[in-house]
């Protein structure tokens, strides 16, 4: 896991390097649009990902061997981008990351989890189409 990536600006296309972990809300440097925020964690960068946030946490559990997971995934990544500045996305490989799903209970996959103010705030298990999860979603954010 990089602890920062770079985003191109859906707004204005100019490329601002992305920190995986800090407070507050991401905008491009050059134009101040809010920024999609969508990134990896695991095991041992989970706490500060997930738990520096001051915004709002859709937290996408999954596995690349699962069906279900691989429907889910692009609906979790257009959250990101239909809620920028509201919402930060971390994805979360259970393969790679057994200690986070073990520490959260999970037992199957894809699990959504939705933390505020550092902890859970919701979980969804299983997948949802497309408009049920957005409105869960919604209906979190506020």
């Amino acid at each position: 896991m990089s602890d920062s990536s770079v985003i191109a600006c859906p707004s204005c296309g100019a490329k601002n390097r992305v920190p995986s972990a800090r407070a507050g809300m991401v905008r491009c440097a050059s134009c101040h649009t809010d920024l999609p925020w969508l990134v990896d964690a695991d095991d041992r960068s989970f706490d500060a990902v997930v738990g520096e946030a001051t915004l709002p946490v859709l937290v996408d559990v999954w596995a690349p061997w699962c069906g279900p997971c691989r429907m889910v995934s692009p609906i979790v990544e257009q959250m990101s981008r239909e809620f920028a500045g509201k919402l930060k996305v971390v994805k979360v490989n259970s393969d790679e990351s057994p200690r986070v799903s073990q520490r959260h209970g999970i037992q199957s996959i894809p699990t959504l989890l939705f933390y505020r103010d550092g902890a859970e705030a919701s979980r969804q298990v299983g997948a949802l189409p497309a408009p049920q999860l957005r409105q869960w979603v919604a209906g979190q954010v506020g």
